[in-house]
């Protein structure tokens, strides 16, 4: 840890992972009880609500969330919800983004199995808007010629990415460097680049629904707003 954000990591035991059969009911982890956790401040309903229609262990994720916001008020939301497949296993990854007036909140949420039984990890990192360099919105358009414009094949959002970054992971990408002189064969060294891409969220109308990208657009356009602010821009 760099003290640039706090992380808080929660392992809990659960039962065994689900096999894939023909005809398995949706898994659903039950309903996050209408009880406020002593302590804490409730959450909004629109972020439980939304947790729920998960159905991944939303108590838990519901808890972790409500212990890293220490009463702020939740001013906006993203849900991610991703699953991956480990031979006849499903796997699930739970991923969301809560923004209070002073921080980010990225709670991530995973299963694994040890000695036979299901565990669920849960972490959470607070990052302060003041520390957030960069919130890079990416979209993929079809048909961008007929972009806003109704008709048989109209444009549509085919991938939507966001990308925050805040200094915590550096990527370095480098390449040979040349000249343009096309028959030089001196070695010039290498150039490239160096980013930030501490988290990026990827969605699509297919896989998440048209909704969610909405919301990821809204989410992360409000975020780069936020962050222009003066007193947060002078960083």
């Amino acid at each position: 840890m760099n003290g640039r954000f706090d992380m808080v990591m929660t392992i809990v035991h659960r039962r065994r992972a689900r096999v894939l059969e023909p005809g398995l009911p949706p898994w659903d982890d039950g309903r996050v009880s209408a009880r406020s956790l002593p302590g804490r401040t409730p959450l909004p309903q629109a972020v439980v609500d939304d947790i729920q229609a998960c159905g991944y262990f939303p108590e838990l994720v519901v808890d972790a969330i409500e212990l890293a916001c220490q009463g702020e008020e939740v001013r906006d939301h993203l849900i991610h919800h991703e699953a991956t497949f480990e031979g006849d296993e499903i796997h699930r990854h739970l991923t969301v983004l809560v923004r209070t007036d002073t921080r980010v909140l990225i709670s991530h949420t995973d299963d694994q199995t040890q000695l036979g039984r299901l565990q669920a990890v849960t972490s959470t990192e607070s990052i302060p808007l003041h520390r957030i360099g960069t919130v890079a919105l990416t979209r993929v358009v079809s048909n961008p010629a007929t972009f806003g414009q109704p008709g048989p094949e109209p444009s549509v959002d085919v991938e939507t990415w966001l990308q925050m970054g805040w200094g915590a992971i550096g990527r370095i990408e480098l390449e040979p460097a040349g000249c343009e002189d096309p028959t030089c064969t001196a070695d010039h060294g290498y150039t490239g680049t160096l980013s930030s891409d501490d988290i990026t969220i990827r969605m699509s109308p297919a896989a998440d629904g048209p909704g969610q990208v909405e919301r990821l657009v809204g989410f992360a356009t409000g975020l780069q707003a936020v962050t222009a602010r003066p007193e947060f821009a002078s960083r």
